[in-house]
């Protein structure tokens, strides 16, 4: 639609390599070997088959178990797309065109819904790479042994590692493009704004943990059970906290670093190395306290995100190494074909992470184990959330 191509958009599409006029209506579907190069269709498939077993295992594990938990992080987490990303590709639909411009822009993809903005697999990555996190930290027992504040904060730890592997290598193999130009986007960190590596790698996660945990995951510990109209309002409340708590937690770089990108993205670089610092050390004295269990005491497993999360690490591995050649010749910033690179080091640093966290995982000990098997009889919760 025309009228909703907006100049910044209409940029941004024509450097992607497709016409903001010509792009589809509420969905497209196109094939996938006629993308903008093989990257894409194997990065949709990855996350969009992620997405679909994390929903079927949290069917299954509310119907088997009576525990909703997983089901509400699936829906809470895609409540919160639907609330953040719409006024950010239509900002002139819902009038605040005026201070907010388009800030990027996805390439096509082989599912796409609202002319060209909004790719499947973006509609798949938020509740897949929430489960990823919550799950991980879920494991390891942090939210029944530091509360809900503390295991939230490990969740913005766990899914910023896994987030930017993928943020850092999106821009050069033209997954998405910023626009650079957007204050918004300012300070940049190599191709990907700071704002984003804090924000929605880290913060609007820790948000939706927080919210999932405080209202429904904190209570089924205990052996509370919901009613289905319960848990649906319980989710759209999730849904819109996590939304407003995205605006709230960057608050002192979004007010103190008005007008001044340095202190801005000073101050969001302040945060995220704090609630890092604070997420390490914890899960490692978790990890450490579990490693030493001799009790019995019963431990939390799923097995889908195990593995899945070794099969995400795996295909990413593969994306970076293909994409290495280029990145390496790459002179100021961009490739040879002009596309911006990520920052090489962060990612190696969040692929170790990412992979520390999983191997975590696999080396508590998993006797007396609650496991996503149904064959096999839980226990119920003995010791209270926060």
């Amino acid at each position: 639609m025309t009228d909703l191509c907006a100049p910044t958009f209409q940029q941004l599409a024509t450097e992607l390599g497709f016409s903001c006029e010509e792009a589809g209506g509420l969905v497209e579907l196109r094939n996938p070997f006629a993308l903008e190069n093989w990257t894409l269709p194997v990065l949709e498939f990855t996350i969009i088959l992620g997405a679909v077993l994390a929903l079927i295992y949290a069917i299954m594990r509310s119907r088997r178990h009576g525990d909703p938990t997983n089901l509400v992080v699936w829906f809470g987490a895609t409540a919160y797309l639907f609330i953040i990303e719409p006024p950010l590709y239509f900002p002139a639909a819902f009038g605040i065109d005026e201070h907010v411009d388009t800030m990027f822009a996805h390439n096509v993809f082989t599912v796409d819904f609202l002319w060209g903005r909004l790719p499947l697999y973006i509609v798949a990555i938020y509740p897949f790479m929430a489960t990823l996190a919550f799950e991980i930290v879920r494991m390891l027992g942090v939210f029944r042994q530091y509360g809900v504040l503390v295991g939230a904060a490990c969740v913005g730890f766990v899914h910023h590692a896994f987030y930017e592997i993928f943020d850092q290598l999106g821009p050069q193999l033209r997954w998405w493009e910023w626009s650079t130009e957007n204050p918004l986007n300012q300070p940049m960190f190599d191709s990907v704004p700071l704002p984003s590596v804090v924000v929605f790698a880290a913060l609007w996660p820790m948000s939706l943990a927080f919210c999932t945990q405080l209202f429904v995951g904190r209570h089924i510990d205990r052996g509370r059970t919901f009613t289905g109209p319960q848990l649906f309002w319980r989710t759209l409340v999730i849904g819109i906290l996590g939304s407003i708590g995205t605006a709230v937690l960057p608050i002192p770089a979004t007010v103190f670093g008005v007008g001044n990108s340095t202190v801005r993205g000073f101050l969001y670089a302040a945060e995220l190395v704090i609630v890092s610092l604070a997420a390490a050390t914890i899960l490692i004295r978790q990890w450490r306290r579990l490693r030493q269990n001799h009790s019995g005491t019963t431990v939390y497993t799923n097995n889908f995100i195990r593995f899945y999360s070794i099969a995400y690490l795996s295909v990413m591995a593969l994306l970076w190494a293909t994409a290495l050649p280029d990145f390496l010749s790459a002179a100021d910033g961009s490739t040879k074909n002009g596309d911006p690179i990520g920052n090489l080091w962060y990612t190696l640093m969040c692929f170790a992470l990412a992979t520390l966290c999983v191997v975590a995982t696999f080396t508590v000990p998993n006797r007396s184990t609650k496991t996503d098997d149904p064959s096999v009889s839980e226990e119920p919760a003995t010791q209270a959330a926060h």
